[in-house]
């Protein structure tokens, strides 16, 4: 019996009693309960609701790519099953081959905040995680939280940025691990190459340090940016990427770390679980797509510079960000103008820590982010 249901079917419960289930021990169909409870049209379980720019969680909109999306829908079929070791290894082959790197070098996680976690669990224990005062810091409080860990926030450089000497001042071979962001989450910015590497080379001499690439596709100039050649080089370094960003899967949870072997098997028999089928599936089919990489980096730079162009002609202070986000002052307290923007149903970020007056706005679909342009004057009287 071929059984057609359409998604909108699905999720409004307009099929009704023609939702059926097939028992293994029924001759005929069963009629089920709708999947959602009836008069709730669309529950927004996934994605903002209706009408809501969602500019406020460094989401890309754009995707997933159609080749991931085709490998989803693949992998829906084969729901029932474990992922295979040998899918799992192909996409661990994958990461390794495009970064020069062993397999046994590569540990592929539920989206990077869990092997970010696990690296939390396993250094915070040692010693302090020495940090900048701003990163995205989730992951190391969640040791924090479990009493496993401690963190030393050194102080932002007068223009924002991370301040690479004081941090490496604050670096002893009593501190469990350094861990940066790069380009740095909530301020977008990318360290200059040479001064990081330097500095992480020298660091890396007294404890291990990590490197949280979350965005570094969306730099100017990934390849000379990353830290990854590092770690080729002996030095006691992790980096961490992540598919949330610039391929656009932040609720499919994939990421991924590279370190030397030894330090990837710790991290490995940390980690909590393993990516789902469904997920590795979807990396496969879009990890070297690079049309819809492409495609993806354009749209956010075309937002990025919409954005920038509305807060430049205001005269407000904004940071160069090289992220799929801006960071900026508009006058008025951030918590504010989140407040201000959620009433014409548009959401940016509100305050972090004691910034008040720093305002994060990520970039999403065009027609969104125009909404937050045009929005933006009006809130901040402009």
């Amino acid at each position: 019996m071929a059984i057609n249901l359409s998604r909108r079917m699905m999720l409004t419960g307009a099929a009704g009693a023609s939702v059926i289930s097939l028992s293994a021990c029924a001759t005929k169909p069963v009629a089920v309960a709708a999947a959602f409870p009836p008069g709730v049209a669309d529950p927004f379980l996934l994605g903002p609701k209706e009408g809501v720019a969602l500019l406020s969680r460094n989401e890309n909109p754009y995707g997933p790519a159609p080749s991931a999306i085709k490998m989803i829908e693949y992998a829906a079929r084969k729901g029932a099953f474990y992922t295979s070791s040998e899918a799992s290894d192909l996409l661990v082959t994958m990461i390794a081959e495009k970064n020069n790197v062993s397999p046994e070098q590569v540990v592929v996680t539920t989206g990077s905040g869990e092997v970010l976690s696990a690296i939390a669990l396993i250094y915070g224990v040692k010693g302090p995680i020495v940090a900048p005062r701003l990163f995205w810091d989730t992951t190391a409080l969640y040791a924090v939280k479990l009493g496993m860990a401690s963190i030393t926030r050194v102080p932002l450089a007068a223009d924002m940025s991370v301040d690479l000497a004081a941090i490496e001042a604050a670096t002893t071979p009593e501190t469990g691990l350094v861990q940066l962001c790069n380009p740095n989450n909530p301020t977008g910015l990318v360290s200059d190459a040479a001064t990081l590497k330097a500095a992480v080379i020298r660091m890396a001499q007294k404890t291990t340090v990590l490197v949280d690439e979350a965005y570094i596709e969306l730099a100017d100039d990934p390849a000379g940016n990353t830290c990854v050649p590092l770690i080729n080089q002996g030095h006691d370094v992790i980096v961490t990427r992540t598919f949330s960003k610039i391929y656009g899967m932040a609720g499919v949870r994939v990421g991924y770390s590279i370190s030397s072997a030894e330090t990837a098997e710790k991290i490995r028999n940390t980690a909590m679980s393993w990516a789902p089928s469904l997920s590795t599936a979807a990396a496969l089919g879009s990890y070297n797509d690079e049309t819809f990489l492409s495609f993806s980096k354009s749209k956010i730079i075309e937002a990025r510079q919409m954005v920038n162009a509305t807060i430049d002609t205001l005269g407000l202070k904004r940071l160069p960000s090289q992220t799929n986000f801006v960071y900026f002052q508009s006058g008025k307290d951030a918590n504010e103008v989140q407040k201000a923007m959620n009433a014409k149903m548009i959401s940016v970020r509100g305050q972090y820590m004691d910034y008040a007056g720093w305002t994060r706005v990520s970039m999403g679909r065009i027609e969104d982010v125009e909404r937050f342009c045009k929005a933006l004057p009006e809130v901040i009287g402009a």
